[in-house]
C-alpha cells in the first residue's frame, strides 16, 4: 500500500488576515502525502497551495465557478480520469491548484470546536481527493466514499475527529 514516491507541495500565503500557525505548512504537506499514499498514487506529484482570505476566495469563487460566496476550500484539478499532465523539468504530475481560505477556516474550526490544524488539514485532505476525481456534489455513495476516505487520511497524519485538544498560540 505504501506508495507515492515524493510530493511536491508549493505554499504561497496570499492574505494577512489570519497568522499562518507554526507547523500548518508541515501539516497541508502531510495531508496531500497521506492522501497519495491511501490512494496508492504512482509516481511523482505535484501540488499548488494559496492561502487566502474570505475577500479573495469569494472573487475566485465567483470567477471561475460563478458563485459570488464565501467559501472554505476550491480545487481546481488539472487531470482527467487519472491522466495529467506532467512537468517536463521533473517528470512528475502536475495534479492541480488548492485555495484554502484561512479566514474561513478558522471561523469554522471555532464553530466545529477543534483546532485550526485539524480544519486545515481536513480542507486540504477534501481537496487533494477533488484532484484525484473524487466528487461529492451528487451526495449518495460517492459522498461517503469520500468521507470516509477523508477520515482515513487525518487519523494516519494525527488529526482524527474526535481529536479536542486546541493547539496553544505561540
Amino acid at each position: 500500500m505504501e506508495k507515492s514516491e515524493k510530493i511536491k507541495v508549493n505554499i504561497v500565503n496570499k492574505q494577512k488576515a489570519v497568522k499562518i500557525p507554526t507547523g500548518l505548512r508541515m501539516i497541508i504537506r502531510r495531508c496531500c502525502h497521506a492522501t497519495l499514499v491511501l490512494e496508492q498514487f504512482d509516481g511523482a506529484a505535484e501540488v499548488e497551495v494559496s492561502i487566502v482570505d474570505n475577500e479573495q476566495i469569494r472573487e475566485i469563487n465567483a470567477a471561475h465557478r460563478q458563485m459570488d460566496l464565501v467559501t472554505d476550500v476550491l480545487s481546481f484539478p488539472l487531470g482527467e480520469e487519472g491522466t495529467y499532465d506532467e512537468n517536463p523539468a521533473t517528470g512528475a504530475k502536475m495534479l492541480g491548484d488548492i485555495v484554502i481560505s484561512l479566514e474561513r477556516a478558522a471561523e469554522q474550526a471555532v464553530s466545529f470546536g477543534h483546532s485550526l490544524q485539524r480544519e486545515v488539514g481536513y480542507l486540504t485532505t477534501h481537496s487533494m481527493l477533488h484532484l484525484l476525481g473524487y466528487d461529492h456534489v451528487g451526495g449518495g455513495i460517492e459522498a461517503v466514499r469520500m468521507r470516509e476516505k477523508e477520515e482515513a487520511v487525518m487519523t494516519r497524519v494525527g488529526l482524527p475527529r474526535d481529536t479536542s485538544y486546541v493547539v496553544e498560540e505561540e
